[in-house]
């Protein structure tokens, strides 16, 4: 008997609890998570209005431990991981030293100087972990805990009200981090960091895949007289493209440099080293040929990656990378790499199913951000 397609898909601890919740999966970076539960728009508003709660326990964690392993990152990422200090994180690239391409984005957590947790795309883990090994010096290990660790993700204007209800701590700044314990579980660490892929305020919580199920039910039984609903990631990719933050593979890849992506200000470009540092100074001095724009339809139609974008029916000057209908919005919304002297208000054309809809060119986000509200 053939194996299901999900046999040879890694599972989440939390697996058992999107099928009972009847949760419609599908495969992310090799592994199979839900995609919705009871449908993206209502997950997308509960997040807009309320809370929703998130399994991203696909993304990576790698701990990178040992005397001076904050330097070795520094050496290989592209942001400058010396503008934060412990207990803070930032937003940084892996890029390719010969191209300039982007192998990654992630987040990098700084316990200390000798301490950082880096948490990648699912489907760039094992890569991310090779390049860190090959350079890493004696006395610096570089440990993958991706199958040994568990990120939820509760996000929206009345997160911290739900995660006040289960014991953990709130009120810390935006892009910051602090290790707690859960209540009623005995040595659980919870990492509980003031991030998110969604543009509301909202908290990750990074916790061993053991205690992972016994988070989420409490979680959902805090956050049920609020308003929580367990959410997807449809309605993940939604949120993110309104706010207008890649996502590797499509907006970002190694055939598309950060310069190129208007990524420049996650790039210390004042360190004396970073991989792809020589290249990416050559192009930002050049000015990139291509760009990262915001699109938004003027009618009904709906752009999808890999959609033409044109000036006039016969002149491409790029093509869709993200694209999808607005919840907040009513309207299609798009990121695409143009031609960079297409200016912002332009109106270009998306070829959709052979039809030339209307988008004007902007800067997004979209939304308004709601991550540093109070």
């Amino acid at each position: 008997m053939p194996a299901s397609p999900s046999a040879s898909l890694q599972h989440s601890p939390l697996h058992e609890r999107h099928v009972a919740l009847g949760a419609k999966l599908a495969e992310f970076g090799g592994w199979e998570m839900p995609l919705e539960y009871t449908g993206v728009l209502k997950e997308h508003a509960a997040v807009r209005e309320a809370v929703g709660v998130f399994d991203v326990s696909h993304l990576g964690k790698i701990d990178v431990r040992g005397p001076g392993a904050l330097e070795l990152l520094n050496r290989c990422l592209t942001n400058d991981l010396r503008r934060i200090g412990p207990g803070q994180a930032q937003y940084t690239l892996v890029c390719d030293d010969a191209t300039g391409g982007v192998v990654d984005d992630l987040i990098a957590y700084v316990h200390d100087d000798d301490h950082v947790l880096l948490v990648p795309n699912a489907a760039n883990t094992a890569e991310i972990l090779r390049r860190l090994r090959a350079a890493a010096p004696a006395g610096v290990e570089v440990t993958d805990q991706h199958t040994t660790h568990a990120v939820l993700a509760v996000q929206g204007p009345l997160a911290d009200q739900v995660l006040e209800a289960v014991g953990l701590p709130t009120g810390h700044d935006y892009m910051s981090f602090r290790v707690a314990r859960l209540d009623g579980v005995e040595g659980a660490e919870v990492v509980v960091c003031r991030t998110g892929y969604t543009g509301e305020r909202g908290y990750e919580l990074v916790a061993p895949a053991e205690v992972a199920p016994a988070l989420w039910d409490a979680l959902l039984a805090a956050g049920g007289p609020v308003g929580l609903v367990p959410c997807g990631l449809g309605a993940r990719d939604t949120l993110r493209t309104e706010m207008g933050y890649p996502l590797h593979g499509q907006d970002i890849s190694l055939d598309v440099t950060p310069v190129q992506a208007r990524l420049g200000w996650a790039v210390g470009w004042d360190k004396p080293e970073f991989w792809g540092r020589e290249v990416l100074t050559e192009q930002r001095a050049a000015r990139p040929r291509v760009v990262l724009r915001g699109l938004v339809a003027t009618g009904r139609g709906i752009a999808r990656p890999g959609m033409s974008v044109k000036i006039t029916r016969d002149l491409p000057v790029g093509h869709v990378t993200s694209g999808t209908f607005s919840p907040t919005l009513r309207k299609g919304i798009a990121l695409a790499l143009v031609n960079a002297q297409v200016q912002l208000g332009a109106e270009v054309l998306v070829d959709v199913r052979g039809r030339g809809e209307v988008f004007v060119v902007t800067k997004p986000p979209f939304v308004e951000a709601g991550v540093r509200s109070s």
